[in-house]
């Protein structure tokens, strides 16, 4: 399940939230480590308060369990951004009802009420509120969400077979990357979009790659079209590149694996003596060419 979340800067968000079977299984791992922590605390105050007053050794008993119960969670949350060892776990962790991280406070009044709820009420808040808050997460304005979504691949972008030619004439040196990954996300996720929010969408991003991209689509073309051709030849004109590149390195490969030719090294350093110029040869008689054969309508004479 997903909720929408607005940040402060009035952006919405898709995030999944997470029910109480995983965040029950948090608590779990949770309790067992402070219950780690407590026995080591027990056994250093054991030693520490060893023939004190009994007052005295109940008073700092009380203090050191409030301690490490609250403490555990709220410097955790704190310093963690909202992760404890049982939430990393399994993959979740607070944040605030806009998608901030959460502080100090809201660990805090989180941390407070849960000995209140631990028992049953923040089982039961959990399972009937929509977002999945127990009574924590209502008065501290935090909501735990699912940190490891199962990622989903998405089938490369087609070519609109009309554009093919066209695409081929693109200019796309000023296309940066980010502008092609918003393009991928809307077109992958167009069809959970409502209509109002994909035709908007759509509008912003056509609007977007017209300004880093010429020249401009034939007339008539649907926003979806456009951006599936600027991005099925980018992602062709990237394979082609690399395709080109490894052929170039594989051919180079060969010619720098082979041997250097061997050279034997001179007997002696001094130069040899020049041979003696052969007499000259009386030149052969001219021999005569032999007449071409007939070509044409034409005859040569006898």
């Amino acid at each position: 399940m997903t909720a929408g979340v607005v940040t402060g800067e009035a952006v919405a968000l898709d995030i999944r939230l997470a029910h109480w079977p995983s965040r029950l299984v948090a608590f779990v791992i949770d309790l067992i480590a402070e219950f780690a922590v407590w026995l080591v605390v027990t056994l250093l105050l054991a030693r520490i308060l060893d023939g004190a007053d009994s007052d005295l050794a109940a008073a700092v008993v009380v203090v050191a369990f409030v301690f490490v119960f609250l403490g555990y969670p709220i410097a955790f949350e704190t310093l963690w951004r909202g992760r404890t060892l049982g939430k990393a776990a399994l993959g979740i962790r607070v944040v605030r009802d806009d998608g901030a991280p959460e502080r100090f406070r809201h660990a805090f009044v989180r941390a407070v009420l849960m000995p209140f709820e631990f028992w049953g009420p923040a089982l039961l808040t959990s399972i009937i509120n929509r977002r999945s808050k127990r009574l924590g997460d209502l008065l501290a304005g935090t909501v735990v969400v699912q940190e490891r979504v199962p990622s989903r691949t998405t089938a490369p972008v087609s070519m609109p077979p009309p554009l093919v030619e066209w695409a081929r004439l693109l200019d796309l040196s000023r296309f940066p990357d980010d502008l092609a990954l918003s393009v991928r996300q809307f077109l992958g996720r167009q069809h959970e979009l409502r209509s109002e929010a994909r035709t908007a969408m759509g509008n912003q991003l056509v609007a977007a790659v017209r300004s880093a991209v010429t020249p401009d689509p034939p007339p008539g073309t649907p926003g979806w079209a456009y951006l599936s051709a600027v991005l099925a030849e980018r992602r062709r004109r990237e394979e082609e590149r690399w395709r080109t590149s490894n052929t170039a390195t594989q051919a180079r490969a060969p010619a720098m694996a082979q041997p250097l030719p061997h050279v034997t090294p001179a007997a002696s350093s001094a130069p040899a003596p020049a041979a003696a110029p052969a007499p000259p040869q009386p030149a052969p008689p001219p021999t005569p060419a032999p007449n071409p054969p007939p070509s044409g309508p034409f005859t040569p004479p006898a």
